[in-house]
């Protein structure tokens, strides 16, 4: 597990370098994983209708609700791997 939280850590800073920004879908896919990975389950109200960003990143998040934190971990660092390749 430690070695695969230090991977998932090491994934979050490795984004921060992405030569290219990704598409908005592959945003809120590593959003979503990010958050799935580190925190769990959702938690928290669902933004207001107006707030378009903050809807779309709590309905990534939510579409994730019951997977494993470790399997999330493992789905952003090959996300990420795949993207810095």
């Amino acid at each position: 597990m430690s070695d695969l939280k230090a991977q998932f850590e090491q994934a979050a800073k490795d984004v921060h370098s992405l030569s290219e920004r990704p598409d908005n879908d592959t945003l809120l896919r590593l959003y979503a994983l990010y958050k799935q990975g580190s925190e769990g389950d959702i938690s928290g109200p669902k933004p207001g209708f107006f707030d378009f960003v903050g809807t779309a990143k709590y309905e990534a998040w939510a579409k994730l609700k019951g997977t494993a934190q470790e399997d999330a971990m493992r789905q952003y660092v090959a996300l990420v791997k795949k993207l810095t390749a």
